[in-house]
């Protein structure tokens, strides 16, 4: 058996991987690629196989760069099954449906400017009826089910805890005396974050495929991240001007409401109006809610109670474009929480475009920001920056506040992958080289463990 990689091998997004075996082939999540300047094509180019030729897809959850590509995948010819947790068949929808909005848009705009050129038209990456036909083909599990899905190759999904319905993938091939398993994590979530249960401990594998994000760096702690969330707020209350958070609409939105309905009185949140700018983070806030079940034991005690951190009696939900716009004709008293986490595109990209300007403006990044995306310029200090082709001086002040990450850091990645027994061969993925090359030295050296940092194009036999 080996993997092929084809994507987030040396980068964080285009999560994108082929199992083969025999004259089978599984694909393992269908990522769109973010950031680079040059996504775009990247995103339209071919895979680097026939999708025809698969015979099953199997996602680990539904963030864009792991599954945003399913619909060109299908589009291109591929019509078997997609296998993922119930949990992620119900974001699965609001994800590629508002990608697919975005795209349009995007496409919309590009052709526009293309015009006034003389060039033409900008075809987008894929539309609704796409969507329509990939959700057709989704077939829900259960954590902890087991189901054949090929002869001999049995599919098993395990809490993630990274975001709602996130998997652990475990694919065991059993055939003629032969037994062979592979555990791809994912993305792995913190140990004892919010709302979510821990990630599961694996112990059987002869390959496992790790990501990687943070393997250079251990988080903050929480309890002093939230504390400092808290300062933020109260200064840029005493400052009289906006708050902008960029945050993705899954998982990250959910937790910084979470802390702010539980801190609600000590940081003062009343004198503000919180505005959740974002309809997809509405409807995923909706879905976090019917999903009860897979929370931990304190966010189950929380909701029994009757206390809703998704009800506060000033937070105002915002779907409509007008509305959102109107955010932009206030400069002061208002925190704005809207997407994209890495300001790739959606509402934020406008609210910075009319506040990056304003000297008492605060943004509080909460989230990993990918190279060469807008959100890594800001953090990393960009005097100017252009956003939809204005060029914009920043004197915003810039938080960054990483204690919030939903990935695992250097320590909790070290301790999942040490819950093997046999200390099975690692490729390490979804990281930046930087980061892939520091968590290598760290298994290297605490579990004497073989270490590969594939490059796309490469394959790891197991």
């Amino acid at each position: 058996m080996r993997v092929r990689f084809h994507g987030a091998a040396g980068e964080v997004t285009g999560s994108l991987h082929r199992l083969e075996y025999e004259d089978r082939q599984v694909l393992l999540d269908c990522g769109l690629i973010q950031g680079g300047g040059n996504e775009d094509a990247r995103n339209a180019a071919g895979f680097g196989f026939d999708p025809r030729q698969l015979d099953a897809v199997v996602v680990s959850h539904a963030h864009i760069d792991h599954c945003g590509r399913l619909p060109l995948l299908v589009k291109r010819g591929y019509s078997g099954p997609i296998y993922m947790t119930a949990a992620t068949a119900d974001l699965l929808r609001i994800m590629l449906e508002d990608s697919a909005r975005l795209a349009a848009a995007d496409a919309e705009r590009e052709t526009r400017a293309r015009q006034r050129r003389g060039e033409g038209k900008v075809e987008p990456l894929y539309l609704l009826r796409d969507v329509i036909d990939t959700l057709k083909q989704v077939k829900p599990l259960e954590y902890g089910e087991r189901r054949e899905i090929l002869p001999g190759l049995t599919l098993r999904f395990e809490d993630a805890g990274h975001i709602i319905g996130a998997a652990i993938v475990e694919l065991v091939y059993q055939q003629r005396g032969k037994r062979k398993t592979l555990v791809f994590s994912g993305d792995i979530g913190p140990n004892a974050a919010p709302i979510l249960r821990d990630p599961t401990a694996m112990h059987e594998a002869d390959l496992v495929l790790m990501e990687s994000t943070y393997g250079d760096r251990c988080h903050r702690n929480r309890a002093d991240t939230v504390k400092e969330l808290g300062a933020v707020l109260r200064q840029a209350r005493e400052d009289g001007g906006n708050v902008l958070i960029p945050a993705f609409a899954v998982g990250r939105t959910q937790e910084i409401l979470y802390w702010m309905a539980r801190y609600f009185r000590e940081w003062e949140l009343e004198q503000w109006q919180i505005n959740l700018d974002s309809p997809m983070a509405l409807k995923v806030t909706e879905l976090y809610q019917r999903h009860i079940n897979l929370f931990d034991r304190e966010a189950k005690e929380l909701f029994a109670k009757g206390l809703n951190p998704f009800a506060m009696p000033n937070l105002r939900l915002i779907s409509d474009v007008q509305d959102s716009m109107a955010l932009n004709k206030r400069a002061s008293g208002q925190i704005i929480i809207a997407g994209s986490g890495m300001c790739t595109g959606g509402r934020i990209k406008h609210h910075l475009r009319h506040n990056l300007w304003r000297e008492n403006c605060d943004v509080v990044f909460v989230g990993y920001q990918a190279a060469r995306t807008l959100g890594r310029q800001l953090v990393d200090g960009a005097e100017f920056v252009t956003i939809y082709g204005e060029k914009i001086r920043v004197r915003a002040r810039r938080h960054t506040v990483g204690g919030l990450s939903a990935h695992a850091d250097q320590n909790q990645l070290a301790a999942w992958y040490g819950h093997f027994h046999q200390r099975p061969p690692v490729c390490l993925i979804h990281g930046e080289d930087a980061a892939r090359r520091a968590l290598k030295e760290k298994l290297e050296a605490e579990f004497r463990a073989e270490v590969r940092l594939p490059k796309p194009g490469q394959v790891a036999k197991f």
